[in-house]
């Protein structure tokens, strides 16, 4: 968050910079200091240091606070430690869990709550009037699709998941106004996934994007959720990138089904339970 705000000083305006510098000075002091202390310190307007956390990509003060803190006090390091070829077990397992955490805490720090709730209301939306919702993703992200079909599929969602290329462009190619596809993609730069996410734009389907940032993919769809992270795209097999597309459908899901309502799925989620109780020893 704090290298964030360094690449973004020079393109803000000179009093949000001021803003911007009063906190690398002391980003914990910042995180506590009221409003009206920090515009003080700063010498600009309560306002100002409103629009400064918002240019460096927050919804506002509290919200910027809420990851300011959690970002200088997080015990784990956002570092990427990559295995060798000499590691023991026990160093393998704790680099694989700590590369793992140290993301899903640097994402949940950094995360735009803002393109989280457009990607939620255009699901929902989707939901609401009948249309499809379909997951697109190849390789490893094929898999992750497949898990975003699951997902939602029980909330009674029309929805479906495709990881080969020509399925694809063919399902982009009947999307229509108010169906959604969410493209899963690691780099980013998967030419099917750009292809599909491309014709299901013409079409008039809402795009959402799950990758990485300054991706060609990322600039493609209508509302991109970043999922950055300090593994290689091109080295070994994706896990960590696995885990946080996983985990940000995880928090659609979850979003569009407290949307949804507990009247409207409780009917649909006890019948299913039920429905599935033979399939299971007692």
């Amino acid at each position: 968050m704090l290298d964030r705000i360094k690449a973004a000083l020079p393109s803000l305006a000179p009093a949000e910079q001021r803003v911007g510098r009063l906190c690398l000075a002391d980003p914990r002091a910042f995180a506590k200091l009221p409003v009206t202390e920090l515009a003080d310190r700063s010498h600009v307007s309560k306002p100002t240091v409103v629009r400064f956390c918002r240019s460096v990509g927050y919804d506002g003060l509290a919200d910027f606070k809420l990851k300011l803190a959690g970002t200088v006090n997080e015990g784990v390091p956002f570092i990427h430690r990559s295995v060798d070829v000499d590691d023991k077990i026990g160093d393998v397992m704790v680099k694989v869990i700590d590369n793992t955490v140290a993301a899903l805490l640097k994402y949940r720090n950094e995360a735009s709550t803002m393109a989280m709730e457009r990607a939620v209301v255009a699901l929902v939306e989707a939901y609401k009037v009948g249309r499809q919702i379909q997951f697109f993703g190849v390789g490893n992200s094929g898999i992750v699709a497949q898990d975003g079909q699951h997902k939602f599929f029980r909330l009674g969602v029309n929805t479906t998941a495709y990881s080969d290329g020509h399925m694809q462009v063919m399902s982009a190619s009947v999307m229509r106004p108010g169906d959604c596809v969410v493209v899963i993609s690691n780099s980013g730069r998967t030419r099917d996934l750009m292809d599909a996410c491309d014709i299901a734009r013409k079409n008039g389907a809402t795009t959402i994007v799950i990758t990485a940032s300054g991706s060609p993919l990322a600039s493609a769809g209508h509302i991109h959720l970043s999922a950055d992270h300090p593994e290689g795209f091109d080295k070994y097999s994706p896990m960590v990138s696995r885990l946080m597309h996983l985990m940000v459908l995880d928090i659609l899901a979850t979003a569009v089904a407290l949307r949804i309502g507990s009247a409207t799925l409780q009917p649909l989620l006890s019948e299913m339970r039920q429905n599935l109780r033979s399939k299971r020893y007692a």
